[in-house]
């Protein structure tokens, strides 16, 4: 019987810690130890307690998409009267926005459009290029795999052909849970686990660094949660290619899916065992976004240190009822007031400035 003692005792003394384990905290540890572990774990990383952010904006270049997800409140059908494929002048201009006020980098995603063909993407991308000098972070693996279906080229030319346009990282969505028997319940229509991990896969060897991602509260068991992460950590032990990992809750409202609103506890221990497990990743965003900024500033006493964006522009999960917006004067504040010196960052985890 393992004790919760031997498994604290192994975390602080930097021992991997196995899903048994992972599965032990999380059900039997008490949530201030969870805590502590997490923090200490991110300190040992970190000890000039800088807590880093991007000024970026989200930028969905459409709403169509016919993999329809039951989690998902933000897509519309073609033909719908509330879809949208934005201009390219209307992209231009809130990049503009962007670097105006700072930003250094662009998030576009946009879902699986039947109907736009491949060289729309490159030619996007191109036109960003030709115009600005900002990070084009886009295109999660769900849409490589539609750019691979529809181009009729294999995941590495997809993206050696994105490369050669101006993508220059990719973003961890799509990921949710990475456990087949739940993708199949939320998600039917969308790849699989193994098909995530292998576009993450090739990008890594090509070069490419990306973020993961985890949506939990999907009806999911910690069990699924946990082999979520012993897939990412995997992977990361062969590739390296991973800078960050975003876990964040799933938001019922206005989705086919329903459920219940994920409680800040819950969020704060699986922040806590994905810091504590994830020995190979740097980098543990916490979520504004779906808990609100004094979450977020509570977040970064379990194991985040990160903080995420400014997000002048957030559509999807603003679709499913989370309406939190935190300005880059709330982010400074929250991180200092939590004892942290607030840092902006490029893409990378490169600092940029401090506050």
């Amino acid at each position: 019987m393992l004790l919760i003692d031997e498994i604290c005792n192994k975390v602080l003394n930097n021992g991997r810690i196995s899903n048994e384990e992972a599965i032990m905290l999380y059900n039997k540890a008490d949530l201030l130890e969870l805590g502590y572990l997490a923090q200490q774990l991110m300190l040992q990383r970190n000890p000039q307690r800088i807590i880093s952010f991007i000024i970026d904006r989200n930028i969905n270049y459409s709403n169509i998409c016919d993999t329809k997800c039951k989690f998902c409140a933000f897509y519309k059908n073609e033909g719908d009267t509330e879809g949208y494929v934005l201009s390219n002048q209307q992209i231009f201009d809130k990049i503009e926005e962007t670097i105006s006020v700072g930003g250094t980098q662009i998030l576009m995603q946009g879902g699986t459009h039947p109907s736009l063909p491949f060289s729309y993407y490159l030619d996007l991308l191109a036109n960003i290029k030709k115009r600005y000098t900002i990070n084009i972070h886009s295109f999660s693996p769900p849409e490589i795999v539609h750019f691979s279906k529809i181009s009729g080229l294999s995941i590495k030319q997809v993206i050696e052909e994105l490369v050669k346009a101006g993508l220059d990282s990719i973003p961890g969505g799509g990921a949710e849970i990475l456990v087949d028997k739940i993708r199949q319940k939320v998600s039917p229509n969308k790849i699989s686990a193994d098909q995530w991990l292998g576009v993450m896969r090739i990008a890594h060897e090509l070069g490419l660094k990306t973020t993961a991602t985890m949506v939990f509260g999907l009806g999911e068991s910690i069990e699924d949660r946990i082999e979520h992460l012993f897939r990412v950590r995997s992977l990361q032990d062969e590739t390296n290619g991973f800078t960050a990992f975003i876990p964040w809750s799933f938001q019922p409202t206005h989705t086919e899916l329903g459920g219940i609103h994920t409680g800040g506890i819950e969020y704060l221990k699986m922040l806590a065992i994905s810091r504590i497990y994830l020995d190979n990743i740097n980098n543990i965003q916490v979520s504004w976004v779906t808990q609100g900024g004094k979450m977020a500033q509570i977040a970064l006493s379990f194991g985040g240190n990160d903080f995420g964006s400014t997000m002048l522009e957030e559509n999807v999960v603003r679709a499913a009822g989370a309406s939190n917006k935190v300005p880059l004067q709330d982010i400074v504040y929250y991180i200092k007031d939590a004892g942290y010196t607030p840092a902006q960052r490029s893409t990378q985890y490169e600092l940029l400035k401090t506050y």
